[in-house]
């Protein structure tokens, strides 16, 4: 391995652990890579942040074998490398930690982690003894306790990529890529994950962190690169910098509203919950949402706030309770009768709920909307077109062609097409649950704005969000959950962080 050499005292210094010089890629007349830049070391937790379409994904894919860089330099340890593949990088100690981990279902816990390298005793056949002796160690070494026998189906996404990173470890993997590692798990999982990264970077490793959470990123890691339009932008450790410089960086200019709240007339009561109680799951839940006002429901996860708001438009039962549309009862468990009375729900898995990622952008904003576009029961692909293209443009989705299929598009373009979705269907109560979950901070305000833009034209809108900012930055009325009951409701004068806070822990609130 070279060894360089510290200009002050002569004392040799190991190269960083990975670094990436000026890397170009283009897919065809796409440059999607101007100038990738990054540099990791031993014992370090780095930060890599950016708008979707920054590149930052095509870094990875590169570092991962996926792609293969035009131009620039990639080092490893010192020594200039060049994958073909997945398999060169994982044999280099290279893994990544995706949002979504691959696991096999069927297979255990141990089974997953030795997949394809199982030992063998002296026999040639598998030591599974040896397997498990090795699982549980890992596992210690991390401070998790999960059971290395149970098949990893029906484990938690947070149990999932501890065992991606289990994984990771028996290779021996010196660089840990984790891309959007925390977008589906609670806080106290979050925690969890935090503690085992700690305890990788103790052991020298070098961690890569992808996140559009600043608080995440300011809590966990000791430097920061910024990356705008492919290019690189800056580096710098996290003690030197703010949230508000980072977000200059990131999209070139300042960011000085990122709620844009505007002005919005309240009018009658339109949606009106009474009693809503499913056993187990959320008791005597009632609340109003009138025209024009954005309403906002605050909890942790697993408080049930997403689970009322399917049983609202009728996608979850409820035993007692009833709710109310302008006036009228809407039967239960029928989202039919919902969407044509007027209620939208934009569900918190865009990807598994909102969207068939497969199918054209066109084919997801017009799904809802189809049977009013067909003409002596003929769906005319010109009407289609039309519609989409109405929506695409008022929602500025980012798309190199209506054709394209959904599943290529970044997050938050993503996010505007579940948008367009039911925006088309005119809706008189828009729900929507984490409406900026996973998506960079400029896409945020143009979502904020939009929705700041709904209320403005009468729609009352219902907004379920895990992020406190965005509840206090955009809600006329704040509804507070925890564990299946109402807990505090406040208006925007009288939401501050340390009542809703209070409201949903039943912490005091001088501990927070």
């Amino acid at each position: 391995m070279p060894v360089e050499m510290d200009g002050a005292n002569g004392a040799a210094v190991a190269p960083p652990a990975l670094e990436l010089s000026r890397v170009v890629k283009s897919f065809g007349a796409v440059l999607a890579l101007r100038s990738g830049t990054i540099t990791l070391h031993d014992g370090s937790i780095h930060a890599l942040i950016g708008e979707n379409g920054a590149g930052k994904s095509t870094l990875v894919k590169i570092i991962a074998g996926l792609y293969r860089r035009d131009a620039g330099e990639f080092r490893l340890a010192g020594e200039e490398v060049d994958f073909h593949t997945t398999a060169q990088s994982k044999a280099a100690g290279i893994a990544v930690i995706y949002q979504e981990p691959t696991l096999f279902p069927d297979l255990s816990v141990t089974e997953n982690i030795f997949m394809g390298r199982q030992p063998t005793n002296r026999f040639g056949r598998i030591d599974r003894r040896s397997m498990r002796t090795q699982a549980q160690q890992i596992f210690a070494r991390l401070g998790v306790s999960i059971d290395p026998d149970r098949v990893t189906e029906g484990l938690s996404i947070a149990d999932q990529q501890i065992i991606e990173i289990a994984k990771a470890i028996s290779l021996d993997a010196r660089v840990l890529i984790m891309d959007e590692p925390t977008a589906a798990l609670s806080g106290v999982e979050v925690e969890r994950l935090f503690a085992v990264a700690r305890s990788l970077r103790d052991e020298g490793r070098a961690l890569l962190f992808i996140s559009h959470r600043f608080d995440e990123v300011f809590a966990l890691c000791d430097t920061v690169t910024v990356m705008r339009d492919g290019s690189y932008i800056s580096t710098t450790p996290i003690v030197d910098t703010s949230v508000d410089e980072l977000v200059r960086q990131m999209v070139g200019r300042d960011v000085a509203e990122l709620f844009p709240k505007l002005p919005a007339e309240i009018g009658a009561d339109v949606l009106v919950v009474e009693g809503l109680t499913r056993a187990g799951v959320f008791h005597d839940i009632g609340f109003t949402v009138r025209a024009g006002e954005i309403v906002g429901l605050a909890g942790l996860v697993g408080a049930g706030r997403s689970e009322v708001a399917r049983a609202i438009f009728g996608v979850d039962p409820y035993e007692a309770g009833s709710v109310h549309l302008e006036g009228r009862q809407l039967p239960k468990g029928n989202p039919r009768v919902s969407m044509a009375r007027g209620i939208a729900l934009v569900p918190e898995d865009r990807r598994k709920q909102g969207l068939v990622l497969d199918e054209s952008v066109t084919r997801n904003v017009t799904l809802a909307i189809r049977s009013s576009l067909a003409k002596a029961g003929l769906l005319w692909s010109a009407r289609e077109n039309a519609a989409a293209a109405l929506w695409a443009s008022r929602l500025e989705v980012k798309t190199a062609a209506l054709d394209a299929e959904t599943g290529t598009l970044s997050g938050g373009n993503q996010q505007k097409v579940v948008l367009g979705k039911w925006l088309a269907t005119e809706p008189k109560v828009l729900i929507v649950d984490e409406p900026t979950r996973g998506i960079d901070v400029g896409t945020k305000a143009e979502v904020h704005r939009l929705l700041s833009e709904l209320a403005q034209q009468g729609i009352a809108i219902l907004m379920i969000s895990s992020e406190l900012p965005e509840v206090l930055g955009m809600a006329d009325r704040v509804l507070v959950m925890r564990e299946g009951h109402l807990t505090g409701e406040f208006s925007r004068a009288d939401a501050t962080p340390e009542a809703v806070m209070f409201a949903a822990t039943a912490q005091k609130e001088g501990a927070l």
